[in-house]
C-alpha cells in the first residue's frame, strides 16, 4: 500500500445534501418542504401547540409530589462489600463507616447517607455504621455475625435541631 492509495471505508464520509439548488439537485424550489405553512418556514416550534385548542399537557391534571427536602441515600449492596473484602479493599475485623467506604470505592459520595440494602450474600463477618438499612440487609449481617450501628442521616439532624 502506498500513500496515495489510502483512503476511508466505504460509506464513512457522507457528502452533505444541498438543498434548495435547483430542479437538478432532487431537492430544488421547496427543499423538500412542501408548499407554504407554517412548517415551510424558519424558526417552526410546533412542539405541544394544537392549532388554539388547549394542548394535552394541559387538559390533563397534575399529579404527584415532588417533596423539596427528601433525603437522597448513596446505595451499597452486601454483594459490594463481600467483593471488596474478597479484593482487599475492606479489613474483615476492622469497623467500618460511611468514610471507610468512599475511600474503598463502594461509592463516590454519601449524600445525606449511605444506606445498604440486601443484594448479593455476604459471608464475612463486618462491623458496620452506616445511616441505613434494609431489614434483609441487617440481617444477613447479623447472620454473617457482624453488627450493624445506624445513625440518622445529617440531613434529618438538621431538621430535629431546627424545631
Amino acid at each position: 500500500m502506498k500513500l496515495h492509495e489510502l483512503r476511508d471505508n466505504e460509506g464513512a464520509n457522507r457528502t452533505k445534501k444541498r438543498v434548495a439548488r435547483g430542479p437538478g439537485s432532487g431537492k430544488g424550489k421547496t427543499a423538500g418542504r412542501g408548499i407554504k405553512g407554517q412548517t415551510s418556514r424558519s424558526g417552526v416550534a410546533l412542539n405541544g401547540y394544537e392549532g388554539g385548542q388547549m394542548p394535552l399537557y394541559r387538559r390533563l391534571p397534575k399529579r404527584g409530589f415532588t417533596k423539596p427536602n427528601r433525603l437522597e441515600f448513596a446505595v451499597v449492596n452486601l454483594g459490594q462489600l463481600q467483593a471488596m473484602v474478597d479484593a482487599g479493599k475492606l479489613t474483615a475485623g476492622a469497623s467500618i463507616d460511611e468514610d471507610a467506604l468512599i475511600a474503598a470505592g463502594a461509592t463516590k459520595r454519601k449524600r445525606d447517607g449511605i444506606r445498604l440494602l440486601g443484594k448479593g450474600q455476604l459471608t464475612t463477618a463486618l462491623n458496620l455504621t452506616l445511616s441505613g438499612a434494609s431489614g434483609s440487609a441487617a440481617a444477613a449481617v447479623q447472620a454473617a455475625g457482624g453488627s450493624l450501628t445506624l445513625t440518622r442521616p445529617v440531613a434529618a439532624q438538621d431538621d430535629a435541631t431546627a424545631e
